[in-house]
């Protein structure tokens, strides 16, 4: 079965590699004008309108389920090692026993990126967020900031990062996005050989077009909530 998974998220894969290398000449001359930047402006405030019913009802969710902050704000690292505050809507619980009881868990990932199936400290409003990704929503205001992109690698923990190989590090070549190729290619259930083999894959490849189908591709990826934990 993980034969066929693997076979199935590099034939994905190869599809937006093929778009990317096939780009209109009109795209190759607006992403020289610096397309990114206007397609992740455009787009995030749309969505921030669009969607802020979603963002206030989410907010009460969490309010009303655990005590603690509505976001939660972490250190990540972006492009070419710089780091920045990344925020999410908050997903756990605050209590420390919970948080020290996972710090001596075995990961359910291999890899230096550590993931929990069944995590104790996410709540149940949490784990809703986070299998359809609405708790990454919050982002968009990243986006705007000019931190992140709408789509690229997605930004790593500092500890994560000091245990990059030099091939690893190629990944941070690129604005850190909040959807990008290994996000529609099986989320979490790619191991994280595969998520930085597709990162570097998209920094290489990237243009107007793969940025759109990776769009595209983020909605029924959401909707399925499959490799989401």
């Amino acid at each position: 079965m993980q034969t066929q998974t693997n076979t199935l998220t590099t034939s994905f894969a190869a599809q937006l590699i093929w778009i990317a290398e096939t780009p209109a000449r009109g795209a190759q001359h607006f992403v020289k004008q610096g397309y990114k930047r206007a397609f992740d402006l455009t787009l995030s405030i749309a969505l921030l309108v669009a969607l802020s019913p979603l963002l206030l009802i989410t907010a009460l969710a969490i309010v009303m389920e655990s005590r603690g902050g509505i976001f939660f704000r972490q250190v990540r690292v972006g492009l070419n090692g710089e780091t920045f505050k990344m925020i999410k809507f908050r997903s756990m619980s605050t209590d420390k026993a919970l948080h020290e009881k996972v710090a001596n868990m075995e990961s359910d990932r291999e890899g230096v990126c550590k993931k929990f199936v069944n995590d104790p400290r996410v709540t149940r409003v949490g784990n809703f967020i986070r299998k359809y990704s609405i708790d990454e929503l919050p982002q968009l205001l990243n986006v705007l900031k000019g931190e992140m992109s709408l789509i690229g690698p997605r930004p790593a923990l500092t500890s994560e990062v000091e245990q990059y190989t030099d091939y690893d590090r190629k990944r941070l070549e690129g604005v850190p996005g909040i959807s990008g190729l290994w996000q529609v290619s099986g989320r979490a259930d790619l191991d994280f050989e595969q998520q930085v083999e597709l990162d570097i894959r998209y920094n290489q490849k990237r243009n107007l077009w793969m940025d759109i189908y990776i769009a595209v591709m983020t909605v029924p990826a959401v909707l399925m909530g499959k490799g989401a934990y």
